[in-house]
C-alpha cells in the first residue's frame, strides 16, 4: 500500500478498492506504518482524559443541583440518567466498532448519546487498547472487496476456444 499525491492506492497501482479512513488515523491501519502506534497511544490517552474531565464536569454539574437546593428525588434521577445513557452509549459505540450501525436507529439515538458522552470516550478508550477503533470491521469489508475485485479482474490464460474437453 502505498500513496500519491496524499491518496492512497492499492497494490501496484491498480483501481481497486480504497481503504476507508478512519478518524485519527486516515489510512495507516491498513499497513499500521506512519506513525500508526504513536496515534494509537494518543487515542488511547486522549480518549482516556477527556472521559476524566467529562467526568469532573459531571461532578460540578451534581454540585450545582445540591447547591441549588431542587432535593434528592431530582439529583438522583440526574444521576441515574448519566449513568444509564452512559452505559447505553457505551454499548452501542462498541457494537459499532464491529458491525455498522443502521443510520435511522442512529439518528434516533443521537440524543442518548449526547447525553452519554462518557461511555461513548470509555469504549473509544477500550477499544484503542487492542486496536484502531473500527479497524476489524474496516479490515474486514477492505479485504472482502479487495478479494472480490482481484476475482472480477483477473484473466485467463491461453486461448479459451482451445480448450481440451473433458472425456
Amino acid at each position: 500500500m502505498s500513496e500519491k499525491n496524499g491518496t492512497p492506492t492499492t497494490p501496484a497501482g491498480s483501481t481497486g478498492p480504497r481503504p476507508e479512513p478512519l478518524r485519527f488515523f486516515g489510512t495507516t491501519w491498513v499497513d499500521h506504518d506512519n506513525g500508526y502506534t504513536a496515534r494509537r497511544i494518543a487515542v488511547t490517552v486522549g480518549s482516556l482524559a477527556t472521559a476524566a474531565a467529562s467526568c469532573l464536569v459531571l461532578r460540578f454539574a451534581y454540585q450545582g443541583l445540591q447547591i441549588a437546593d431542587v432535593g434528592s428525588f431530582v439529583a438522583v434521577v440526574v444521576a441515574v440518567m448519566f449513568a444509564v445513557c452512559s452505559a447505553l452509549a457505551f454499548r452501542h459505540t462498541w457494537d459499532a466498532f464491529t458491525k455498522r450501525p443502521d443510520p435511522d436507529r442512529q439518528a434516533s439515538l443521537r440524543g442518548l448519546l449526547a447525553i452519554g458522552f462518557v461511555g461513548s470516550l470509555l469504549a473509544y478508550f477500550f477499544r484503542s487498547l487492542t486496536e484502531a477503533p473500527g479497524e476489524k470491521l474496516h479490515r474486514r469489508e477492505y479485504e472482502t472487496a479487495r478479494h472480490q475485485h482481484e476475482t472480477r479482474t483477473t484473466r485467463r490464460t491461453g486461448n479459451p476456444a482451445k480448450k481440451r474437453r473433458r472425456a
